[in-house]
């Protein structure tokens, strides 16, 4: 199973959109896509090390802030206590989804209707 990192807040300072991890981001590395995780209704950004992928997952009560990122093209920073890093290649990969997204039901029918609320 893939490890997985929840997104606990998502805020906007200095011009960066910060999310704040659940756990340590030591090591691990931008693999700059984004996946839809249709069940969860969430977006999993992955990051990478030698031992594989682990997904950092964005639930429903981040996307506010995630919107911002599309509006204004803002950089997305994904911080655990003192570990900071940017999530490269984050504004194309979120502004292609939503477009893939909105009215499309092989992300289904909940997953739609939340995105296009949203954004």
């Amino acid at each position: 199973m893939k490890k997985k990192i929840a997104i606990t807040t998502a805020n906007l300072s200095d011009g960066k959109i910060f999310l704040q991890a659940s756990e340590s981001i030591s090591g691990l590395s931008p693999a700059e896509q984004i996946l839809v995780d249709s069940k969860e209704i969430s977006f999993v950004y992955l990051m990478e090390n030698h031992e594989g992928y682990t997904y950092i997952e964005m639930k429903e009560s981040v996307w506010p802030e995630l919107k911002k990122v599309l509006e204004q093209q803002i950089p997305v920073w994904i911080l655990f206590e003192d570990e900071e890093q940017e999530l490269t290649n984050f504004y194309e990969e979120l502004n292609d989804l939503i477009h893939n997204i909105r009215g499309n039901s092989n992300y289904g029918e909940e997953m739609v209707t939340k995105v296009e609320e949203v954004f």
